[in-house]
């Protein structure tokens, strides 16, 4: 392929040199790259950065039908991210538009915030960072420690297994749910297969590490959360759909289960002041950072360039199946 218009529409995180560095191979194969170094979610905008393009690349931003629909040139929507649920992926696919994403830049770094949260619940953290400011400290608390605790991870693909590495040195005891297909790495770490409900009952620990589809949204509803232990906690670095998250404020509120550490909500931040997690009782909430990290970032750019780069040169890689 010759000539093409790559376009990336906003900014990946990374400085600008080293999109400049990436860009490289796309220019010297005879294409042209222009670079939007300003964030918008506006879809007029989109829309007018998108035109002519044969390539655009996006992150995590909404990319919409409206959008797709107004460039008739458009190829690929590469998404330097791991989920696709903010593209318009129906109306791309019946326009014959490839949809790649870049899975696999932020294993570690969701993984890493999932032991975070727990670590933030079982020794609570930023209560004492406020607390021990506070002009009536209120004296020391007594925590947790996640050695010989059961860890549920619900969902076994490369976060779910990177997130049970991490446990598993901590010594605790991994289960995981069968919904999909039994992973050989989870075997390999020792981790035991059962049934949802088996692994909501039984876990000290619940982590969240499933795709947003139609059987997993919802997920986690009031009658799940009712089989956690009241000594549970919950913690959701995937999708914020996957949970009740009204009912998982409920039972946060009620005592029904310990606590929850949640990076993902029912809409982007900022988050409405009257959603219910954010009064919940025993909730450490951060504002989708599980995938921000600098060593995230920079291999998000490397795979997402190198997506447009195969894409180019006629073998395509990383594309969301039909």
């Amino acid at each position: 392929m010759t000539g093409m218009l790559v376009k990336l529409l906003e900014p990946l995180n990374v400085p600008d040199s080293l999109i400049e560095k990436l860009a490289e191979p796309i220019k010297q194969k005879g294409h042209e790259f222009v670079y939007y170094n300003e964030k918008t979610t506006d879809t007029k905008e989109l829309a007018k950065r998108s035109e002519n393009a044969d390539v655009v690349m996006i992150a995590n931003n909404p990319y919409p039908t409206e959008v797709i629909n107004q460039n008739d040139n458009l190829k690929l929507i590469n998404v330097a991210f791991t989920g696709l649920d903010h593209v318009g992926i129906a109306d791309a696919k019946n326009q014959d538009i490839l949809v790649c994403n870049a899975a696999g830049y932020a294993n570690q770094a969701v993984a890493e915030l999932a032991i975070g949260l727990v670590m933030d619940l079982y020794r609570r953290v930023t209560q004492g960072n406020s607390d021990i400011r506070a002009a009536d400290y209120p004296g020391a608390f007594q925590g947790k420690e996640i050695k010989g605790k059961t860890v549920g991870i619900i969902g076994t693909g490369k976060i779910g297994i990177e997130t049970a590495r991490l446990f598993k040195a901590f010594g605790a005891k991994l289960v995981a749910s069968n919904q999909a297909s039994i992973n050989p790495e989870a075997v390999e770490l020792g981790m035991e297969y059962m049934d949802l409900d088996e692994v909501l009952a039984q876990s000290d620990i619940v982590t969240l590490h499933v795709p947003l589809m139609p059987n997993t949204k919802g997920l986690i509803s009031k009658e799940k959360l009712s089989l956690m232990k009241e000594t549970a906690v919950l913690i959701n670095c995937a999708r914020g759909p996957i949970v009740d998250n009204d009912a998982l404020a409920d039972a946060l509120n009620s005592g029904k289960i310990a606590g929850a550490g949640i990076d993902v909500f029912d809409m982007e931040p900022p988050i409405p002041g009257d959603y219910k997690l954010l009064h919940a009782k025993n909730a450490i909430l951060t504002p989708h950072v599980g995938f921000l990290t600098d060593e995230a970032m920079e291999a998000r750019a490397k795979i997402a360039f190198d997506n447009t780069v195969a894409f180019l040169e006629g073998e395509p890689q990383n594309v969301m199946k039909r």
